[in-house]
């Protein structure tokens, strides 16, 4: 069984086993390739897919929540401005430190900005700067004059006509919302909110994977927010967030980039309100950490389940080859010659059952042939020795003729020495020349010598002559014993019965290619009715004919089976005047040759 294996595995090409085998193992790698392939990649897809929604949703609320403070304190601002008596007045009163009207001043101020920030805790600080050098602020850290003159003081009044967003380069713990003061069209001050920077890193903090970077550019090019890793090795440089914030041009997309030879998606988003743009760059090699995990993990099941597969395809392939292995061991023992083996009945009714059930028939069909065979050989070696015996029996036949023509001279009886010669010459035509054709000259002969021995039956003389119209078709072939029936049979059946002679024509003539030979005798005739059923009985092997005995049917018969239609006897006859019989065969030369291009 082990060789068995052995040889059905190593080679599939020729077994049935291992090629079924190797089809479940093909189909099976197959699928589970291409299942694993479409599962892994889906699931990437679908993990970058999440993670760009989920990227694209933090940044949108993050911007949405930080345009709904920006909306108050832009409200918050607005109410500064527009307050004359609490604010403007106050800025452009005279009354300056340390007076008590100052005092009252910093104290009205102080409650106006105060009841303004309460419950915001996002806003750090709230102050009004004069540009007269008044400062009012709560919440820290502490601001006084010299905050004239500051970027930050410039920035705003340069831009905060309606609303400016201000962080010093460097700084990480400020974001500063301004807006100008103006009282009859002049600038006499700016009101400024500080954000609490904590609540901007809790508004922005993405992060889908632990070096995930996010970067929030104002329209200047500059920070307004980035994320802890900018001091990783992976952090990028203003410039190159500008590049990238510049080749997504305002749109809030997610795209595939590399940079720095290592892949992110970049996903973008541009706020209307405040003009500033957000960058977040997500590693895909950390993204998909988790991916690369589980692909890991279906590849080892994929494994497991592919060796469970091959195991389980091998037992299906060999039990459904088993009755193909039985089958073949019954045919290498028929091979052998043993015919006698046990029969391992297939009960199976596929085409492997079929196929056994037509061997089974093969098999007793060749046992009935081998009997056949046998039977054959046996009768076979029982016709070499009747032929050995028949061997003999002419021999001794000739020899004792030879003495009968010896003794028939010496006592001077020339009818007997003539009638034995000629039986002499009859017998060793016809048992001792074995071959199927003669020249039409020896058929005559053979003739000649039938008639020399009948012709004493007869008071009478009956002559038997001959005519040929051309001497070269006595080199014609014959079919042997083709001539000598006929005329025998119009001897005893035609002249015979009249008992006063007769004469017997044999007329040999061509015509186109053929030869024909009549027979025809001056005998008692046959009636016309009787010719047709006497040409039929020819056909029938009628036993009642005179013209269905052996030689009369043999020649016929040999002919047409020779040359075919229209070859062969045919009967003419008057009654009272003459019977013809006419044969008509091919003019051939040369019997073996000639024979086959007839045939």
């Amino acid at each position: 069984m082990k060789k068995m294996f052995q040889r059905q595995w190593f080679s599939p090409q020729t077994s049935i086993q291992g090629k079924i085998f190797i089809a479940f193992a093909l189909v099976t790698f197959l699928s589970i390739a291409s299942i694993t392939g479409i599962v892994y990649m889906n699931m990437r897809e679908t993990i970058k897919h999440n993670a760009v929604t989920s990227v694209s949703n933090s940044i949108r609320q993050a911007d949405e929540s930080l345009n709904i403070m920006l909306e108050e304190i832009d409200r918050l601002n607005a109410v500064v401005v527009t307050n004359k008596n609490s604010v403007i007045d106050t800025i452009m009163s005279p009354n300056e430190e340390p007076s008590y009207e100052w005092f009252q001043e910093q104290k009205r101020m102080t409650e106006f900005l105060s009841a303004l920030t309460n419950y915001k805790p996002y806003i750090s600080r709230i102050a009004v700067v004069g540009l007269n050098g008044k400062v009012f602020f709560t919440g820290g850290p502490w601001l006084d004059r010299s905050v004239l003159g500051t970027p930050v003081l410039n920035y705003m009044l340069r831009n905060g006509s309606r609303h400016a967003y201000f962080k010093a380069e460097g700084s990480s713990e400020t974001l500063t919302v301004g807006r100008e003061i103006r009282y009859n069209r002049e600038s006499v001050g700016v009101v400024m909110v500080d954000l609490d920077y904590e609540f901007i890193k809790k508004t922005y903090g993405v992060k889908p994977t632990t070096d995930s970077m996010l970067y929030v550019l104002d329209e200047q090019d500059g920070y307004v927010y980035q994320s802890e890793s900018e001091a990783s090795p992976d952090a990028l440089p203003l410039n190159m967030v500008v590049q990238i914030k510049q080749s997504m041009k305002g749109r809030n997309d997610a795209v595939e980039q590399t940079i720095h030879g290592r892949s992110y998606i970049v996903v973008s988003r541009y706020s209307e309100y405040t003009g500033w743009s957000t960058i977040a760059l997500v590693p895909l090699d950390s993204l998909l950490t988790e991916s690369t995990r589980i692909r890991n993990l279906l590849a080892e099941v994929s494994i497991i389940v592919f060796i469970v597969i091959l195991i389980v395809s091998h037992q299906i392939s060999s039990r459904t080859t088993l009755n193909i292995r039985r089958l073949k061991s019954m045919m290498s023992r028929v091979k052998d010659g043993n015919l006698s083996f046990p029969k391992t009945e297939i009960k199976t009714k596929d085409e492997v059952g079929q196929l056994y059930q037509v061997f089974i028939g093969m098999v007793e069909e060749l046992k009935s042939l081998l009997e056949g065979i046998r039977m054959t050989e046996k009768k076979k070696r029982e016709a070499e020795l009747t032929a050995l015996q028949a061997q003999v029996r002419p021999h001794f036949l000739y020899n004792s003729l030879n003495t009968i023509k010896y003794l028939a001279k010496l006592n001077g009886v020339p009818n007997i020495e003539e009638v034995s010669g000629s039986l002499i010459e009859l017998m060793r035509g016809l048992l001792g020349n074995s071959n199927e054709f003669l020249t039409l000259q020896e058929e005559l002969d053979y003739v000649n010598s039938y008639v020399s021995i009948v012709k004493y039956k007869y008071l009478e003389l009956i002559q038997v002559l001959t005519q040929i119209e051309d001497e070269s078709l006595l080199q014609c072939k014959v079919l042997k014993l083709m001539l000598q029936p006929l005329v025998e049979n119009a001897i005893m059946h035609g002249i015979g019965p009249t008992e006063n002679g007769g004469q017997v024509l044999i007329r040999v003539y061509a015509e186109d290619q053929d030869v024909l030979i009549e027979v025809i005798d001056n005998g008692k005739g046959i009636a016309q009715e009787q010719v047709a059923e006497l040409l039929g009985s020819l056909e029938r092997d009628d036993a009642s004919s005179r013209f269905s005995s052996m030689g009369i049917r043999n020649a016929h018969e040999r002919i047409v089976r020779m040359f075919g239609e229209p070859y062969g006897l045919s009967l003419h006859s008057e009654l009272g005047l003459y019977t013809k019989v006419e044969i008509r065969f091919p003019k051939i030369q040369h019997a073996e040759s000639s024979a086959q291009e007839v045939i």
